[in-house]
């Protein structure tokens, strides 16, 4: 089980953990161009657990890219609790990315040649900070207390994906996305994932925005928003695994 640590907000407690406001994103110019996110406004509460879903080409990718500021929306507002991302330097957006937002992908992205150790600290290593008994504590909580001497070569898939869970929650961040993070699992491992993601919301506070195309893994969400030609066209509250297939069928996907 995790065991709850502090976590202190950088935002009031009034502001949404992430806010989109009239988002609008298009990728090229001219007759070439795509709409990949067309008026999208939405706010994701504090201590949340939402699941983006829609059928393939629905915008879920540029939602999650655009929420976490790794990409500039052609028109609209992003923000982080209470701060702006367009009002952000490249420099300070990278800055705020490293200290309050945290990071899992579907390929995990670890560094083969570093110990579990080492990759869970990259991140305070990259900000100027070491601190060792952080990485004990996050290992700890995902159960890789005795594997922090281990190379990535040396664990299950199950395994990598907590070593990138407990990096993503090391710097103790606002948020954290997730981009498919169980795609690359099999089914028991994948539930298994879902299941400290849920309690990251649960024991931390953790805010956790999850891209998925299964609906048995939004359904660990309390909130599921369905996107389709970039749109915000619905959203469900605290469904199950059938629920969310349905509207999924109805939307193409």
């Amino acid at each position: 089980m995790i065991q709850s640590t502090r976590h202190t907000p950088q935002a009031p407690p009034s502001a949404p953990a992430v806010a989109l406001r009239d988002v609008r994103k298009v990728h090229g110019k001219g007759d070439g161009s795509v709409v990949a996110l067309d008026g999208v406004s939405v706010a994701l509460p504090r201590g949340s657990f939402t699941a983006i879903m829609g059928p393939s080409g629905s915008g879920k990718s540029t939602f999650l890219n655009v929420a976490a500021g790794l990409d500039r929306p052609t028109s609209g507002t992003v923000a982080l609790g209470d701060t702006d991302l367009a009002r952000l330097s490249e420099r300070r957006l990278t800055i705020l990315r490293r200290k309050r937002i945290g990071f899992v992908f579907q390929a995990f992205n670890l560094l083969p040649s570093l110990t579990v150790a080492q990759n869970i600290g990259l991140p305070l290593r990259l900000d100027g900070r070491r601190r060792r008994s952080n990485v004990r504590e996050v290992a700890a909580r995902v159960g890789l207390e005795n594997r922090l001497r281990h190379r990535p070569s040396q664990l299950s898939g199950g395994q990598q994906q907590r070593v990138a869970i407990a990096r993503a929650l090391v710097t103790r961040p606002e948020v954290v996305f997730a981009d498919e993070p169980t795609g690359a699992l099999d089914t028991r491992t994948g539930r298994d994932v879902l299941a400290l993601l849920r309690e990251v919301v649960d024991a931390d506070g953790h805010t956790v925005v999850m891209v998925t195309h299964d609906p048995v893994a939004a359904a660990h969400a309390d909130r599921v928003l369905l996107l389709a030609d970039g749109r915000l066209v619905g959203a469900l509250e605290a469904p199950d695994a059938d629920e969310v297939a349905e509207r999924l069928a109805h939307l193409g996907a």
